[in-house]
Order: C-alpha cells, then structure tokens, then sequence
C-alpha cells in the first residue's frame, strides 16, 4: 500500500486499512527498525502499531491474524501486543498511531 518512512515515523494512506478490504492488519518496514511493525485496524480511528521484536530474547514474532508468535520459544502476544503466554513476561513495544483525514502517522519516536 502506499505511504513512506523516514527515520522517525511511518506513513499509511488509511485506504490500506478500511473496513471490508482484505485484511485488518498491515505489515511495515522502517529502515530504522531491525524489525517491522504490524499495524492492526479496530476501528475507524482505533489502530496499534507493535513492534514484531519478543520481549523475551529478541527474535522477530510472526504474525498470525489476530495473534503475534514468537518461533524461537513459544511466546505468543495479542492484536494490542499483551503478552498472553510465557517464556516472555513483558509486553512488546508499541508506538502511537495518529489518524489525520484519509492517512496513518506511527510515531517511531515515542511509545504508547
């Protein structure tokens, strides 16, 4: 979908999200980043954005629709990137998603 990146945020146009296209997540990269981020849509202005790096000893998490697993040791987080089972016992990272009209801005600076 189209958007951009800089060092510092990430860029969606909102289309690639809507409700009723094919998918309520979207996957991105940031050059910044070692690991991408997965953006999850739960409504018209209520998005996450989890960083896809486990807490427990850094190996990227796959996602696998509403669920984030973690290939290395079983570690497996929700769609808001709660830990819901161990090895881990933090949370990953998340960043704030700001809507503004028809685009997604992820503030790579900050943490929700």
């Amino acid at each position: 979908p189209g958007g951009g990146t800089t060092d510092y945020a990430i860029h969606i146009f909102h289309e690639a999200l809507k409700k009723g296209s094919y998918s309520s997540f979207i996957v991105v990269r940031n050059e910044s980043l070692l690991f991408p981020i997965c953006v999850y849509r739960f409504s018209e202005n209520e998005y996450s954005a989890i960083w896809l790096k486990c807490a427990h000893q850094g190996a990227e998490v796959n996602v696998v629709g509403d669920t984030l697993q973690c290939p290395a040791h079983g570690s497996e987080y929700n769609n808001r990137g709660t830990v819901t089972n161990g090895p881990a016992t933090s949370n990953l990272r998340t960043f704030p998603v700001v809507v503004r009209q028809s685009d997604l801005f992820i503030d790579l600076r900050k943490q929700s």
